[in-house]
């Protein structure tokens, strides 16, 4: 078994699959607060979830301005935590099996390129709070996701993590804060060379499980 001391987790496509109930919420903000009527489907999301807000709102709404599209991402992001305080979203296959067995064994963490409050807005209606030690996202620092895994490191004192996504963006931001990456090949993306594959949650305990 490969030594490690640490987990630190990707949401979206890695812990659950939030884009049916966020297209819903995204259209229906724009659509009650706007003139804008775009229906936003569940796979525009997953071309888009991984990246900066600041990213999707250029992608969604070209011919705006900055502000304007940041004002627009913000009403859209708002809706969204409403509806999934409301309606949890989809989770994957044993996930909350593998963080019973895995945050007796090792700290877990979360990081992801998400607005602040998502994270908390996760934990909430999943009641995970309990497995996990803490959080960043660059809603919190204003960073995005390669310094935000140094800082989980560095204030931590974390020795030999791991991060686990499902995106080429967490690969290359892994390979910034020069840390091992672990795939989730059943989540958003595609990942050529990633440092280990799983194509369901439960396998992280295979790879890494103690017991």
């Amino acid at each position: 078994m490969t030594y490690i001391d640490s987990i630190i987790f990707d949401v979206d496509g890695t812990l659950w699959d939030s884009t049916e109930i966020v297209a819903r919420a995204w259209t229906k903000a724009l659509a009650e607060h706007t003139d804008y009527h775009m229906l936003i489907t569940s796979a525009r999301l997953h071309q888009l979830f991984g990246q900066l807000l600041p990213d999707i709102a250029r992608q969604l709404f070209p011919e705006e301005s900055q502000s304007r599209q940041l004002f627009l991402i913000d009403l859209c992001c708002q809706e969204e935590h409403r509806a999934l305080l409301q309606e949890c979203a989809p989770l994957y296959e044993d996930l909350e099996k593998m963080l019973k067995i895995l945050h007796k064994q090792y700290p877990l963490y979360i990081v992801s390129n998400c607005q602040a409050g998502y994270i908390e807005v996760f934990l909430e209606a999943t009641g995970f709070g309990r497995y996990f030690k803490g959080h960043l996202c660059p809603g919190d620092t204003g960073n995005a996701k390669a310094e935000n895994i140094r800082q989980i490191i560095e204030e931590n004192h974390l020795k030999a993590p791991v991060y686990v996504g499902d995106t080429a963006g967490d690969y290359k931001a892994c390979q910034k804060a020069q840390i091992p990456f672990v795939f989730a090949s059943y989540g958003f993306g595609q990942v050529e060379a990633p440092d280990y594959t799983i194509q369901r949650p439960m396998e992280l305990v295979s790879l890494f499980s103690r017991c």
